[in-house]
């Protein structure tokens, strides 16, 4: 049986406006650039996935549940909006966590346990060296390091033969 193709997304400052520990609706803001990402993805039948460290959890300033809120509502938007909703979602929140935290891999390789994936076929797009790691540490070969701002990209430190680098989601689109 031939294995499913996913797209990983991190979420802050790759789906939605990275304000810093964002846990409520009021807060969150999807990047308009989002949207028709998604939707080419999907009718390509790849899988849409999130990845996402989620520190404010451990932190305190917010709980599991102001987390599983939030992304109940990101789903339910995508589904009113695009008819679609992510496959599933998968967040760390603890800071010292060397399986699931990335830069390490476990979410990954657990959505490619839960989704029957090849990661040969997938590909990574986040905005954080440590997604680009943890992808790399997966195994996926096509990842996508996403610099909204030139201040952002200039503060990058890595091989850049470990990424492309692409300034907005439709970028990431032209070269897929």
């Amino acid at each position: 049986m031939a294995k499913n193709k996913a797209v990983f997304f991190d979420r802050d400052g790759v789906i939605n406006v990275d304000l810093s520990y964002v846990y409520k609706k009021e807060d969150f803001r999807f990047y308009d650039d989002f949207f028709p990402c998604v939707t080419h993805f999907k009718k390509q039948g790849y899988k849409l996935v999130v990845v996402t460290n989620q520190s404010g959890i451990e932190k305190g300033y917010y709980t599991i549940k102001d987390f599983l809120s939030l992304s109940s509502y990101m789903q339910d938007y995508m589904q009113e909006r695009l008819g679609f909703r992510f496959d599933r979602i998968y967040f760390c929140p603890l800071l010292h966590d060397t399986i699931r935290r990335k830069p390490a891999s476990g979410m990954i390789i657990q959505a490619m346990n839960d989704l029957d994936l090849d990661l040969s076929k997938s590909c990574l797009v986040g905005d954080r060296l440590t997604d680009i790691m943890a992808a790399k540490n997966a195994g996926i070969t096509k990842r996508y390091l996403l610099c909204r701002d030139k201040k952002h990209a200039r503060s990058m430190e890595l091989d850049e033969s470990e990424y492309t680098l692409i300034r907005t989601l439709n970028e990431f689109l032209l070269v897929n």
